[in-house]
């Protein structure tokens, strides 16, 4: 079958190509529904990845969000019209210690591989997980989202120590909003703090027992651990803070990615013995714990329905431009396209 790819050429350009598929493999066939633009797709967008790494991975389809149904299983084990969330890390091998999504031979899609913007899209079996119908499709869009939060909270709990009475979240954008929000739902009785820069997005976080602008935070206000999700130079002030306010032996756990290298209080991580814990993507794993957390706690999916910020039909490549100038716009939220090209 010929099966076409929409791809980003230059910035601000896509042009469709197209490439012959067999449906002799074992390959899934998924027909994707609902993409979700992320700042990694802007930055290829925009241009603004640097002339290196846009020469090295265009031309490239973008997306790395997204779910979609089911079209064809060779197997015939996964019913067609089946609504799945599909996961764009891919794996080439397995490691006993390293998880899928740090080890450096695993492909990941609209990262120098073609993303989910495609009318079709071929997935190993395992890179797919069946999604309740009842949920909001708009919020299941974004599950790779907040597969990231999970996947760093998740993390933090087999590396942390267990004094987990207060947390505190730096970020008042998207990943802030889900990590509070998981952290509130999974540690009921702890107190959940959330530091931003701008009170009409803390604004949303009603849900949170605290929460603070970065200049207001009181000198005497400690936290057991806190999480990162700033991300760029602003990373470096909120890493400063979280050190600051953390109790001893804290640890706090970086999300936000930076292009350039920032500077850490190494003195006071070491005089506090601060536990510094990395996380980055996720896994199959991380999709299904996220899918059943969904499942467990309804209100969490409503909460995530406050971050659609804008809505797209898809039918045209220039739907698609549209789409992205939204979302550049958007100043909060999450712009989701329905994907009917």
């Amino acid at each position: 079958m010929i099966n076409q790819v929409y791809r980003l050429v230059s910035p601000r350009q896509f042009e469709v190509t197209y490439k012959d598929r067999s449906l002799q493999s074992d390959y899934i066939v998924v027909r994707p529904t609902h993409l979700s633009i992320c700042a990694a797709d802007q930055r290829y967008y925009t241009g603004t990845r640097g002339k290196e790494a846009m020469a090295k991975k265009l031309p490239m389809a973008l997306i790395h969000e997204g779910i979609g149904k089911v079209v064809y299983d060779p197997k015939g084990e996964v019913k067609v019209g089946t609504r799945v969330v599909m996961v764009p890390n891919t794996p080439t091998e397995t490691d006993e210690i390293i998880a899928e999504n740090y080890l450096r031979t695993s492909k990941f899609r609209s990262s120098g591989y073609d993303g989910f913007m495609q009318d079709y899209v071929f997935l190993n079996r395992d890179r797919i997980v069946e999604l309740p119908e009842e949920l909001n499709p708009s919020v299941l869009a974004f599950t790779e989202l907040i597969t990231i939060a999970m996947h760093s909270i998740v993390r933090f709990e087999d590396r942390a120590h267990r004094r987990r009475r207060v947390f505190g979240v730096w970020g008042d954008g998207n990943l802030g909003y889900i990590t509070t929000l998981i952290l509130k739902r999974r540690y009921k009785d702890s107190k959940v703090i959330i530091f931003g820069k701008n009170q009409y997005k803390l604004d949303h976080f009603s849900f949170v027992d605290e929460a603070y602008t970065i200049d207001e935070i009181p000198d005497d206000l400690l936290i057991d651990h806190a999480f990162e999700a700033v991300g760029g130079k602003g990373s470096q002030y909120a890493i400063d803070q979280m050190i600051d306010h953390l109790h001893p032996e804290g640890s706090i756990s970086l999300m936000g990615v930076s292009e350039y290298p920032v500077e850490v209080n190494t003195r006071m991580i070491l005089e506090k013995g601060i536990t510094l814990i990395g996380s980055s993507r996720s896994g199959r794993s991380d999709f299904v714990n996220t899918v059943e957390f969904m499942k467990e706690h309804p209100d969490f999916v409503e909460y995530m329905g406050l971050l659609v910020g804008e809505m797209q039909e898809v039918r045209t490549i220039q739907d698609i431009v549209e789409a992205f100038e939204k979302d550049l716009t958007s100043s909060w939220g999450k712009t989701v396209m329905e994907w009917k090209i």
